[in-house]
């Protein structure tokens, strides 16, 4: 079964032969290959250089996937950009799925972090709720336009990434949630999956207080199921079985700092109780980030692969 193939019944939550894995990013490269992915974005190059640029690139992504067996791949450097989609779908994309992140689409975290600011923000939503519907429309065109082109390199599939929420939960109420997010992300996704994409979604934090807004915007993803925020992988498979598959949870900061037990206690309860009946993809919960040890995502591995080797894909899930 290739990955694929796999990935596509996953979604659909059909047997496979094994769990799906890939990971967002991986930016430990230099201790995996002994190079990384060249600098700079697709805008500093042209002509030979900006093909030198992309192919580069997409021997990296061959490089991880071929070594670490991933089902898909996200084009996440540089990230959004069709020409390098494009080139990474005729590289690989006949065995794997092959998209890409697009960010800065809707209110969250992130983005008011990096293109607004908190006091304004909170103003506008007491006092001036218009401007912020505005705003928000503006990078609902801004994203469609993005869709269109991801849609014309043919991009397999697309992981929104937008953090709504830290450990203690949304970063605004339920009810302005459902005001200022969720319509806008909802006709997002509808538009893409109208280009022939498939939609999937991430954030951190504890998302359980929207959980069943974040159900509504037609995502086939949910990542990366945030352990440290209080996500329980066992109870977000009750939640979502059969609605949308999941991926994550294997906790980022045991797989950066250790101890080698607490990874595979970690990866073991996630297999346990998210990979009955598919609709899981075992990942960890936010990224193969610098400062992760080599060896450390490894021994994760390691832990996925003695899975693997009793893993009943035709047994159905059954909530505990």
């Amino acid at each position: 079964m290739t990955g694929r193939e796999r990935m596509e019944k996953m979604l659909k939550f059909e047997p496979t032969d094994r769990p799906c894995h890939f990971e967002s990013t991986f930016e430990i490269g230099p201790e995996a290959f002994g190079r990384d992915f060249p600098k700079g974005e697709l805008t500093d190059y042209s002509g030979a250089a900006l093909d030198r640029f992309i192919g580069e690139c997409v021997e990296m992504y061959g490089l991880i996937t071929e070594r670490y067996q991933w089902d898909a791949i996200l084009a996440w450097r540089p990230w959004c950009q069709p020409d390098m989609v494009a080139a990474t779908k005729k590289a690989l994309g006949d065995k794997i799925f092959v998209g890409t992140m697009l960010g800065e689409n809707c209110w969250c975290i992130d983005y008011i972090c990096g293109f607004h600011d908190w006091m304004t923000f909170s103003e506008q939503l007491h006092e001036r709720p218009e401007e912020l519907h505005e705003h928000a429309e503006r990078m609902t065109q801004s994203a469609i336009d993005k869709i269109d082109r991801l849609s014309d390199a043919e991009c397999d599939f697309i992981l929104l990434v937008d953090d709504v929420a830290s450990n203690a939960g949304p970063f605004i109420r339920p009810e302005q949630f459902a005001e200022f997010v969720t319509p806008y992300l909802q006709r997002q996704i509808a538009h893409i999956r109208k280009r022939g994409i498939i939609p999937m979604f991430h954030s951190d934090g504890n998302l359980m207080p929207i959980l069943d807004q974040i159900l509504t915007f037609g995502a086939d993803l949910l990542h990366s199921i945030d352990p440290m925020a209080g996500m329980d992988i066992a109870e977000l498979k009750k939640r979502t079985y059969g609605k949308m598959a999941i991926m994550g949870n294997v906790q980022c900061s045991i797989l950066q700092d250790g101890p080698l037990e607490g990874i595979r206690e970690s990866a073991e309860y996630c297999l346990k109780h998210a990979s009955p009946g598919s609709g899981y993809v075992f990942s960890n919960s936010n990224s193969i980030f610098y400062g992760i040890p080599l060896g450390h995502y490894e021994y994760m591995l390691s832990v996925f692969h003695d899975f693997c080797k009793t893993y009943d894909g035709t047994a159905p899930y059954e909530a505990n």
